[in-house]
C-alpha cells in the first residue's frame, strides 16, 4: 500500500474514533491532491475531511503539512454540498414515511440513512438514494404515490421499484437481495424477512430501522454481492466498522458465521473484519475470533482501492457492453469463490435469464 492510502486511513481512523488516542505517524510532505482524489473516489471525502480538522486542532499537523490553500477551500466547499445533499434526502425521507404513516403503512429504512446515524458526523456519510421495504405494502404504497403526487414509477428493477420523491431517488424493495441472479439469496431473504417480520412494530411508526441481527446478515451479504458483481468502495467497509462497533453485543455471532459458512461467505467476512482492525480501528474483542488469511485479506484490500478490473461498459452499445460485462465477470471469478456456494457457470445461466427476464437491467 502507498503513502497516500496510508495517510487516508490514519485520518479515516481520527475521524471514526474522535475519542481515542493514537500515535499518529504521517508523512512531512503528504500528497494532499492524490489524497483528495482517492477520497473523492472511495466516498469519504468528508469523513477523512474530519480526520485531517481533528488533527490540525491537536497541532499533529503542522502549517507546513497541511493542504494548501485553495485545496483546502475546494475541500471545505464539497464537504458543504454533502452536507446539504444529506439534510435534502433527510427531510424527503420523513416527509415520506410521513405519508405512509397516513395510509398504515410501515417504513424500514435499509442501509444508508440508517448506518450515517452511527457515525460520529452522520451528515458527512453520503447516502446515493433512500432504500425502504414496506412490510409487503410495495405495490399499494407506489399506487397511492402515483395517485397523490403523480410519480412516475419505475419497475424495470428485479427487486425493487424506483421513484424520485421531492428530489431524492427512491427504490422501494420488495424483496431485500435479487432472487433472480443467484439461487442461494433465496435462502438469506427467507431469514431476512423472518427477522424483519420478528422486530416489525405492531403500528405504523415514522421510520423503523432494521434489528441488529438483520443487519448483520443484510450488510455484509449486501456488501458481498456487489464486491463479487463489480466492486465495494471503502464506505461499505466503514459501514460494517461502525455498525459492529456500535451493535456487537447484540449481534447473534454465531448463527451469523453459521449462515456465512453455509453459504461460502465466510473468507469475505473474515476479510472484511480482518480490514476493519487492522485499518479502520476497530477494537479487536468487538468480534469474535476468526482465523486469518493474510493473502486474501491484502488482495480483498487492494481491490476495493483500486479494483483489479476496471473497465467500464456503460455507453458502449450493446455488443461491446455485453463483451466488458463477460470480461469482468471471468476475472471476477475468484471473487465469486469467496462471496456464493453456486457453480460459476451455473450463475452465468441464472443471471443471464435474470437479465432477460428484465431486458433494462443490462444497462445497471
Amino acid at each position: 500500500m502507498n503513502e497516500t492510502a496510508t495517510l487516508l486511513f490514519t485520518l479515516l481512523r481520527a475521524a471514526l474514533h474522535p475519542e481515542r488516542e493514537e500515535a499518529w505517524s504521517l508523512p512531512s510532505q503528504p500528497d494532499w491532491s492524490a489524497l483528495y482524489r482517492l477520497a473523492t473516489e472511495q466516498g469519504v471525502l468528508a469523513i477523512v475531511w474530519d480526520g485531517m480538522v481533528r488533527l490540525i486542532n491537536e497541532g499533529v499537523l503542522s502549517a507546513e503539512q497541511q493542504p494548501p490553500r485553495m485545496l483546502k477551500l475546494q475541500w471545505a466547499v464539497n464537504v458543504e454540498q454533502i452536507e446539504r445533499l444529506y439534510k435534502k434526502q433527510e427531510r424527503a425521507l420523513h416527509h415520506l414515511a410521513a405519508f405512509y404513516r397516513e395510509q398504515d403503512i410501515r417504513m424500514m429504512v435499509l442501509k444508508g440513512y440508517g448506518l450515517s446515524l452511527l457515525y460520529p458526523h452522520p451528515e458527512h456519510r453520503p447516502c446515493g438514494d433512500i432504500d425502504i421495504w414496506l412490510y409487503g405494502e410495495q405495490e399499494r404504497a407506489d399506487d397511492l404515490l402515483r395517485r397523490r403526487y403523480q410519480i412516475a414509477i419505475d419497475e424495470e428493477k428485479h427487486h425493487h421499484t424506483v421513484f424520485t420523491f421531492e428530489g431524492v431517488m427512491v427504490e422501494n424493495h420488495y424483496d431485500f437481495l435479487n432472487v433472480h441472479a443467484h439461487r442461494s439469496n433465496r435462502l438469506i431473504e427467507a431469514e431476512l424477512h423472518r427477522l424483519a417480520q420478528a422486530d416489525a412494530p405492531a403500528t405504523a411508526e415514522a421510520v423503523v430501522y432494521p434489528s441488529p441481527d438483520f443487519n448483520a446478515l443484510f450488510l455484509i451479504r449486501h456488501a458481498a454481492a456487489h464486491f463479487a458483481a463489480a466492486e465495494i468502495g471503502l464506505r461499505h467497509v466503514i459501514d460494517w466498522m461502525v455498525f459492529v462497533q456500535r451493535e456487537t453485543a447484540r449481534i447473534d455471532w454465531p448463527k451469523l458465521e453459521r449462515m456465512a459458512r453455509a453459504m461460502n461467505m465466510h473468507r469475505f467476512l473474515y476479510s472484511m473484519q480482518a480490514i476493519a482492525v487492522d485499518y479502520l480501528g476497530l477494537e479487536p474483542d468487538s468480534v469474535p475470533p476468526f482465523p486469518r488469511d493474510l493473502a486474501l485479506e491484502q488482495r480483498v484490500l487492494l481491490d476495493v482501492l483500486r479494483p483489479e478490473f476496471a473497465e467500464e461498459y456503460a455507453n458502449r452499445g450493446f455488443v461491446r457492453g455485453l463483451w466488458v460485462r463477460l470480461r469482468r465477470w471471468w476475472a471476477n471469478r475468484w471473487k465469486h469463490r469467496i462471496v456464493y456456494r453456486e457453480g460459476l457457470v451455473s450463475t452465468f445461466f441464472v443471471q443471464l435469464w435474470s437479465h432477460l427476464l428484465k431486458p433494462k437491467s443490462f444497462k445497471s
